[in-house]
């Protein structure tokens, strides 16, 4: 089963267009109506819609941590520091991890682009 993306507020728009091109299933946080909230309550909202979230924000990192070593659980978080590639790169690599990934293998985990 292929696994949904939820896009952090940072994320490029080219990034969510270009998934979409290539039919992966990707839901932003503004278009959920969730761009206001802060960084654990995405994480949880990406988990309440069976989501993995995708981000540039070093904050996630920070949180996903912590629910690590505190053993809360979370769907997953995908992280990529935005100056270290290219966004065709991020691009295919999502689509990778999106059309090949089970979500059960990313869950409580921390992956990092590129692959």
């Amino acid at each position: 089963m292929a696994i949904a993306l939820y896009m952090d507020h940072h994320v490029p728009r080219a990034i969510t267009a270009g998934l979409r091109l290539r039919n992966v299933d990707v839901l932003t946080a503004y278009e959920d109506g969730a761009s206001t909230l802060s960084d654990p309550e995405l994480l949880d909202r990406a988990g309440e819609l069976k989501r993995v979230i995708f981000t540039q924000d070093d904050d996630f990192l920070v949180e996903a941590a912590r629910r690590q070593q505190e053993n809360i659980p979370f769907n997953g978080v995908i992280y990529v520091h935005q100056l270290t590639i290219t966004i065709g790169k991020i691009i295919n690599d999502l689509e990778i991890i999106a059309k090949v990934a089970e979500i059960e293998e990313l869950k409580n985990r921390i992956e990092f682009l590129p692959l």
